[in-house]
């Protein structure tokens, strides 16, 4: 077996960054599934990927060739609350990689056994949340989201306790980088402001090198950290996914998706749609995430205050404009998001009105957020004509009926071309997402034994804008038995 070269990047850093610790071997584990795409382009072939060993190292079971498993230490705001101490509790980094075309990627094991860090938990990730992470992440990735990603679902039949006894599972995940907020604010937090520097310019080197030989770099890296996390934020609303558990240790400071808990689609709109039933103030509703994006990063910035000036006072007024970056680059980004799900190719006065009424109309209709999105695109700009495919997805007809007209109007006076747009429209508007029915169908079938259903929905979503009509069914409105699903922080 001959697997890519890993070569220690993150792990050079050395002791006071993460730990040296082994992986735990999981008993009878099963390869359930497999990103072949994936494996490719990180380099590894079939050949590699037939070998028991291969799925030996997807399973902790094994290491990879000269690479010692790390974890890391980091801290975090959880829910608005500082935690001094957090760190990869159940995550181990087994390598550390170039992929084909020449770019690093950190691969991890979520899993794989208990860690410095783990706070007396086990250390074990169960199948059912193990398959919603591996699931949303290439769903997210398929999305054209920034997002970590899954390389393998190692499955076992080791019972973990969580609210009832579950089986073991592990994730193996991919990114450029895991390094996040909390990672920062560990070191500003410890009163050990020395530690920010080899840390940062490792982030910059490794992952912003066009940042590298500049003498305001920790500035300008930190202002493209703060304007990915509010276009992020503002990718997270167009899709209505909903993440669930927004603390500052699971913000990725290359402003990546990381991290799938309690996490959703929207289904009927709700804009204070909570996805995370432990979640009981609705801190991270779906409304709330660009405001907790904007939170996120302020705390980022007071982490990294020491790279930015030796006096606090002047460190600050060079953070302050970075962090009013946030509420411009969202909002362009947000209103572009929300123009292009529109068809809309230009910018015209009016344009927020008849976002903000159509969004209204979702909210008091309930109307199936991605459903609706999607029906839009066989509206016609003629004036007088009918729209029943988005129509039907609304209760407030009379609100509609009068909103339709100015939309169509709209559209005209761009010139807009009806089968152009549809096109346009149906590329950022999915037809498919990770509904929480769906995602549950997968995990109950997954542990009555047969993990075809999580292979079905993993080549459905990986083309979501894709009509798929033989898959019709999956775009539809979850059935009413299924629509209070609740997931938790254990999920």
């Amino acid at each position: 077996m001959t697997l890519p070269v890993t070569t220690p990047r993150f792990a050079a850093l050395g002791d006071p960054y993460s730990t040296a610790y082994p992986t735990r071997p999981l008993p009878t584990p099963t390869l359930l599934h497999l990103n072949v795409a994936l494996a490719e382009s990180l380099g590894i072939g079939p050949e590699d990927r037939a070998t028991p060993e291969f799925a030996s190292i997807l399973a902790g079971n094994a290491p990879w060739p000269g690479f010692e498993p790390r974890a890391s230490v980091y801290a975090g705001h959880q829910f608005g609350q500082f935690v001094p101490q957090l760190g990869d509790g159940r995550a181990l980094l087994i390598a550390e990689i170039d992929d084909r075309a020449g770019r690093g990627h950190e691969i991890q094991l979520k899993g794989a056994g208990p860690t410095p860090y783990s706070r007396h938990a086990d250390g074990r990730a169960v199948l059912r949340s193990s398959i919603r992470e591996y699931l949303c992440s290439e769903a997210m990735h398929a999305l054209g989201i920034p997002t970590t990603r899954a390389l393998a679902l190692i499955g076992s039949p080791q019972p973990v306790r969580r609210e009832t006894i579950e089986t073991a599972a592990v994730v193996c995940r991919v990114a450029p980088s895991f390094v996040r907020f909390g990672h920062f604010e560990f070191w500003y937090y410890r009163g050990e402001p020395e530690r920010l520097q080899p840390l940062a310019d490792h982030v910059i080197e490794r992952h912003f090198p066009e940042f590298a030989d500049r003498p305001d770099r920790y500035a300008a890296w930190l202002t493209e950290v703060v304007s990915r996390t509010a276009r992020l934020m503002a990718q997270w609303q167009a899709v209505g996914f909903c993440h669930g558990v927004m603390n500052t240790d699971n913000f990725s400071a290359l402003g990546l998706t990381i991290d799938y808990g309690p996490f959703g689609f929207l289904d009927a709109f709700d804009s204070h749609h909570i996805c995370n039933h432990s979640d009981e103030g609705g801190r991270y509703a779906w409304d709330r995430q660009p405001v907790i994006g904007q939170w996120n990063c302020t705390k980022m910035l007071q982490a990294c205050l020491p790279l930015l000036a030796s006096e606090p006072k002047a460190a600050v007024e060079i953070a302050q404009p970075i962090a009013d970056g946030y509420a411009r680059a969202y909002g362009e980004a947000m209103i572009a998001a929300w123009r292009g799900k529109l068809g809309l190719q230009t910018a015209q006065d009016g344009d927020e009105g008849l976002i903000n009424r159509w969004l209204s109309l979702l909210q008091g209709s309930r109307a199936d957020f991605t459903r609706s999105w999607r029906h839009l695109s066989a509206v016609s700009s003629a004036e007088g004509s009918s729209a029943d495919l988005v129509r039907d997805e609304i209760a407030d007809i009379a609100a509609f009926d009068a909103w339709l007209p100015d939309y169509q109007a709209r559209l005209r006076a761009e010139g807009s071309v009806d089968g152009e747009r549809a096109a346009r429209m149906n590329a950022v508007n999915p037809k498919y997402v990770l509904r929480n029915h769906l995602a549950q169908r997968a995990i109950e079938r997954a542990e009555a034994g047969d993990a075809r259903e999580v292979e079905h929905l993993f080549t459905l979503l990986s083309r979501p804008f894709d009509e798929q009509p033989e898959h019709e069914a999956y775009a539809a409105e979850p059935p009413p038995e299924a629509r209070q699903i609740e997931v938790s922080c254990s999920s």
